[in-house]
């Protein structure tokens, strides 16, 4: 089977907005739940909508769970938390949904605003400057150190991966961004390759348990982060690969812009030729664009070149590795 392409959505898309990204070839949806749809009468009524546009939801994710700061700094209402997470899985997995989403970062991305830059084409996009986060102030209540988040990850793992593995769902788990040691105040999970395998080794390998590859941290990070063709390689032979971000930016930490692919300082053909001959048969998606503009509907609008060029260079990559890229069937 060839990469699925696939493109983050919401519920409650418009008719028109589900059938404009049927004929972006996409057929698979990053799906973002609320808490309040989490619930088995709203999915199956979304996906049984969905299936009138010959759309699927691939992975599931719920915004105040996947990031969810009393999980990740283990505050007095973690429990609950953790019990409304399980819950998730188990729904997820009714509903025939393989891969749910988490991200250890209990303030979100950070980013130093979304803005015209110099490698953004006039387009508004999100850029990183350092110097300027190191500088905020902590944003939470006090400071929390490594082997603190290490330990309230461990206890996570402990309550969810039995309840992943027994409802037939994996863990999709997304770096730190921007990947440094801390953020806010709060020490990182994943800001490297050796975090990754520090994950996998307190979650016994348990295959519950994979990533979201981010080509962006990868790249934000550079060789601090690790070494991306190795990593690539490294990581689907081990099937750890559950869904790709495929995004380039323009230079490394500790400035950055992100950018259309072509623009970025990392060659994404290249990339895409090891996902290629790697044999990777996961999802993969623009995981950010640019704000868009209203007229030419906003950021869903904004992600159909970006994603009809990484469709694109899939299948020049595909044609030189010597690969019939619909011999399958169309990707999408």
């Amino acid at each position: 089977m060839p990469v699925r392409f696939q493109l983050p959505a919401r519920m409650g898309h418009t008719d028109e907005e589900l059938a404009f990204i049927r004929e972006m070839g996409i057929r698979y949806l990053n799906l973002n739940v609320m808490p309040p749809q989490a619930n088995e009468e709203d999915l199956q009524r979304e996906k049984e909508r969905l299936a009138r546009f010959d759309l699927e939801i691939s992975d599931l994710a719920c915004p105040p769970l996947q990031k969810n700061p009393a999980i990740i700094l283990g505050r007095p209402d973690r429990e609950e938390q953790l019990d409304q997470f399980c819950a998730f899985v188990r729904l997820a997995g009714r509903m025939g949904v393989k891969i749910v989403s988490v991200a250890w970062q209990p303030n979100g991305i950070f980013r130093t605003g979304r803005a015209c830059r110099p490698c953004t084409r006039g387009g508004v996009s999100a850029y990183a400057d350092m110097a300027e986060i190191a500088a905020r102030p902590v944003s939470n209540d006090r400071e929390y150190g490594e082997e603190e988040i290490w330990a309230n990850f461990a206890y996570f793992l402990r309550r969810v991966l039995p309840v992943c593995e027994a409802s037939g769902v994996r863990l999709a788990l997304h770096p730190n961004d921007p990947p440094v040691k801390s953020l806010g105040g709060v020490h990182s999970l994943i800001y490297n390759t050796d975090c990754y395998e520090r994950a996998f080794r307190l979650a016994n390998n348990s295959p519950a348990l994979g990533i979201k590859l981010c080509v962006g941290c990868w790249l934000e990070g550079g060789e601090a982060f690790g070494n991306l063709m190795e990593d690539i390689r490294s990581l689907c032979e081990r099937d750890k690969i559950l869904v790709v971000h495929f995004r380039n930016v323009s230079g490394r930490l500790p400035y950055f812009e992100e950018t259309l692919s072509e623009d970025g300082y990392a060659d994404m053909y290249a990339i895409m030729k090891q996902f290629v001959r790697c044999g990777y048969e996961g999802y993969m998606s623009v995981d950010h664009a640019f704000a868009g503009y209203p007229s030419m509907g906003g950021t869903l609008g904004a992600f159909a070149y970006p994603t009809g060029h990484m469709k694109g260079l899939w299948e020049a990559a595909m044609r030189e590795c010597g690969q019939n890229p619909y011999s399958g069937g169309p990707s999408a």
